[in-house]
């Protein structure tokens, strides 16, 4: 329940259910379903995927900073938080991203749009380089979101709870491999699914770590909707290649 003297904002965001040893955050719930409608969207290359996806980047944010604001006692999880922010600014280029090419392929391919059941892209897989890229800004940007994230929480005030050694590392794993797989969807690039495997990987164990329980089990549902998601993408990437002109797989890869 939520503690007195708590304004409504805090309450929102403190209100739960507890089961058992574990704690059903409502906000947390509410937002992390309608993330997956989101992903469900997506999948199906339809833009509202990303309006729908920002509002829940928007309850998120105030979840895993719940501490900061004095509504909840679990461990605040700055990479979490702060990669909501980029969602948000990475789905507005999408969103824009993903508008325009439907526009653009309805023009050049009248009806090719709603063959797909009203798909903005078709998607494509990266090049070489676009991949070697990838892999080293996941790399070199995991390292600094760990040094940042650690002086944050040095500076945080009356920190209450010792992180273990790999917290901040999987934190920072989760942040940037999030912030990547979102720009490569907004590029219709087939692996931004694999690189959600991989942030799946470590987000199930450092969600349970630290309370985030609707989290933790998001990402164990999350993993086997982007398997089928993947294999969605990738068979409509070989219809495209199969296509004679070709085109939309063109205008999806600009």
């Amino acid at each position: 329940m939520p503690a007195e003297g708590q304004n409504l904002f805090q309450e929102i965001i403190a209100a739960h259910l507890q089961i058992g040893p574990y704690a059903l955050y409502w906000l947390e719930a509410v937002g992390i379903l309608i993330g997956v409608v989101s992903a469900y969207l997506g999948m199906k290359r339809w833009v509202w995927a990303w309006p729908v996806g920002i509002s829940a980047n928007i309850m998120l944010f105030a979840v895993y900073l719940g501490a900061l604001f004095g509504a909840d006692e679990r461990i605040p999880l700055f990479g979490q938080a702060g990669r909501q922010v980029f969602f948000i600014v990475t789905s507005i280029y999408g969103w824009w991203r993903w508008t325009q090419i439907k526009r653009e392929r309805t023009a050049a391919e009248p009806g090719a749009v709603g063959s797909e059941g009203g798909a903005a892209i078709v998607p494509r897989w990266a090049t070489s380089r676009e991949r070697l890229v990838v892999a080293g800004v996941w790399l070199g940007g995991t390292v600094v979101a760990h040094q940042a994230f650690v002086t944050l929480w040095a500076a945080a005030p009356n920190p209450y709870w010792q992180p273990q050694w790999w917290y901040f590392w999987s934190d920072s794993w989760i942040f940037v491999g999030s912030m990547l797989a979102t720009y490569m969807m907004a590029r219709g690039w087939n692996e931004f699914w694999l690189a959600w495997i991989a942030v799946d990987l470590v987000g199930v164990p450092l969600g349970f770590a630290t309370g985030y329980v609707p989290t933790a089990v998001m990402y164990i549902g999350y993993g086997a909707f982007v398997l089928y998601g993947f294999t969605q993408w990738v068979a409509a990437t070989r219809r495209a290649a199969a296509t004679p002109t070709g085109s939309g797989e063109r205008v999806g890869a600009a």
